[in-house]
Formats: C-alpha cells, structure tokens, sequence
C-alpha cells in the first residue's frame, strides 16, 4: 500500500548495500526535489517494538534528499510482512543495476546472501545476471582494501580487479599500482602480467633451478637464431611486400593483381589470423617476463636485506679481543696510561717464602717511599 509518511518516521537500513553515495548527484538530487517534489516514492517496511517505526527497503539517497530539502511528509511504498531477507534483496534489485552502485558494494551484497545460503545459480537468476557474473564479483572480494579503493574509484577496471584478486596481498599491491602509474600500454597486457604473478606464485620458479645441460644450451641457442633469422625474413621480405601493397589504391590493385587478387586476399587474412594469434602469445611471454624481473627484483631485495641484516648482528657482537684495561686512578688524583707492553724484565733475585706471599696483593694506597724503607 502507499502512505504519505514523516520523514522523521523513516529509519535508514543498516545493512544497507550501498555504502557510497555521490555529493555532487545527491546535491543534484535535492534541488530537483526543491523544485519538483518527490516523484517517486520510497520503499519502506514497518518494524514492529522499535523506536523509528519504519525501516527503508529502497530509496536512502531520496529519503535523505526530503530532508536536506526540508520535506516533513514524503509519499512512500509501504511493504507488509517482509522478512529481513526479503528487504535486503529488495534492495540488491534497487540498486544492482545502477551505475552509481560500485561494484564492489555489487560483491559485498552477493557475499551476504551467498553466507545466508544462496548459491550463485540462484543469486544470477533473481537479479537477472548470469552465473559467471555473480562469480567473477565474488572474486573480488579477495583484493585488499587499497586495491579494492582503486577498483571503486574506476582506477582499475573490472576485468582486470579480477585478475588481480588471484594474486597474493603483496602481489596485488605490485600489479594494481604498476597498472595505475601507466607502466602497460594496454588492459591486456597488465592482465598477462598479473597472470605471470599468478605462475609466480604457484611454482618456486619460471626457470630450472640447475643450470642447463650443454645439449639443453645448444638447442636454446639454435631456437633463438631460428627465431631471429624468421624475423630477419620478415622485416626484408614481408614487411615491404605488405607496405607495398598497403600504398596502392584498390582500383589499381584490382587491375595489378588481376587473378591473384583472390589468392592475395586469402594469404593476407591467414596472415592477419596467425599475427593476431602471435601477437597474443607474446604478450603473455612478455607478461611472464615482467613477472620474472619483478621476482628477481624482489629476490634481490631480500638477499640486501638479508646481507645488511648480518652485518649489523655481526656489528652488535661483542669483539674477541682484549679491549685495553681502562686507566686507574693514583692517589694524586693523577690517570695512569693503561699498561702497555714492556720487554722481558730481568729476573729479581728470590726472596723468602713468606715475603712473596705478604706482597701478592697490591695495598690500596702507596705509602711513601721512606715509610716503606722504615717498614722493612
């Protein structure tokens, strides 16, 4: 049933799938409600015991517009008996398809009912997605919150977020800030990128960890100048004949290449067929590449780090070594010069027993040298 209803009577959803809502179109929103009304009414559900009797299933950005309007009274779309489940889809299918909705508040939604027991299947089927869809935003659920930022902000596209999602916390963060400062030509190719990340990841290395063979090493070799030499062909031979071809008008090659013209045109797109497809492979070598340079980077980090790591442990030891004894003070107050070594001194003549014993331990003061004689 519909009801004109205070506005003041109308609570916000907390669960509300939408998080984010634009101040410049909300600001847009309210004159248009200053001038015009509001034409379309809100969705709201009664709630029984609490303290703001009805709750907003959909239309939080023109409830919120009434007020900043000034509005008391609003028309609204009063729904009967509906679950807390039932409103919450209801407000998925408000806003899903919405361009203002970010995508990743379109993933969060489909998380909430999928924890509530929806499969995907049936996710897709009320909301008119298909299956894969619903899945591929799931994925992304997965990005940390910084490239998930960049994801809603339209930074990064939502094709390549998914790609990004595969990878690793650290690995997300190399891949989506490597795309947004500009370091790939194409969407493509940071893609390729994130996937040699991915094979990073799976496998401790892209490369054999022994060095190869010297028949491994030869037919590597033999590869690279066949490869190299199929280039050279290309650029004398093929590169011309197309450039050749491309600078002449299409009358005159149909007179040029009379009953060839069939022939050129079938060769030209089996061509096209197998750069296209080439083209594809190399972009995911170089990807893979790039991969690899940024884990060699890495590595090398780690082994500095590591390196500095044990020289300062080394550092922060004790030294071995005697350190020189620490200058004692005379009774004049004077510092004595820490001992230094002295030659071998000549042997004193021996002296009785007890006499040698008596001396062993250094007196804390020393008497004056004419009181010593006197003590003798």
């Amino acid at each position: 049933m519909f009801a004109n209803l205070k506005v003041s009577e109308i609570a916000p959803n907390p669960e509300q799938p939408r998080k984010f809502f634009d101040e410049a179109q909300q600001e847009e929103l309210t004159a248009s409600i200053k001038e015009n009304g509001l034409l379309q009414p809100v969705v709201v559900r009664p709630v029984e015991g609490a303290e703001v009797p009805y709750m907003l299933i959909a239309g939080e950005r023109r409830w919120r517009s009434c007020q900043a309007a000034g509005l008391e009274v609003i028309p609204a779309k009063v729904i009967e008996g509906a679950s807390e489940e039932k409103a919450y889809v209801l407000s998925i299918a408000e806003n899903v398809n919405r361009s203002d909705m970010t995508i990743m508040e379109e993933a969060g939604a489909y998380a909430d009912l999928k924890a509530a027991g929806w499969t995907p299947a049936k996710i897709a089927k009320q909301f008119g997605k298909t299956e894969t869809h619903i899945t591929w935003r799931l994925g992304l659920l997965t990005l940390r919150p910084e490239v998930a930022e960049m994801v809603d902000k339209g930074q990064i596209k939502n094709n390549l977020a998914w790609h990004i999602a595969q990878l690793n916390p650290a690995n997300q963060m190399v891949a989506a800030m490597r795309y947004v400062r500009g370091d790939f030509d194409t969407e493509a190719e940071a893609q390729h990128f994130a996937n040699g990340l991915k094979m990073m990841e799976q496998q401790t290395s892209l490369t054999n960890e022994q060095p190869p063979t010297e028949e491994e090493a030869k037919k590597h070799k033999a590869a690279k100048a066949k490869a190299k030499d199929g280039l050279g062909k290309a650029e004398e031979v093929l590169i011309p004949l197309l450039e050749g071809l491309a600078e002449k008008k299409p009358e005159d090659l149909a007179v040029i290449l009379g009953d060839d013209l069939a022939r050129h045109l079938r060769v030209v797109t089996r061509l096209h067929a197998k750069v296209q497809m080439v083209k594809n492979i190399l972009s995911k070598a170089q990807g893979i590449q790039r991969a690899m340079e940024a884990e060699f980077n890495k590595a090398a980090v780690e082994v500095q780090q590591e390196a500095a790591a044990k020289k300062a442990d080394e550092e922060a030891k004790p030294e071995t070594a005697e350190k020189p004894a620490e200058p004692q003070v005379t009774d004049r107050g004077e510092a004595k010069a820490a001992a230094k070594p002295r030659p071998a001194a000549k042997k004193a003549p021996a002296k009785p027993a007890a006499r040698t014993t008596a001396t062993t331990k250094a007196p804390a003061r020393r008497a004056p040298a004419k009181k010593a004689e006197a003590a003798k």
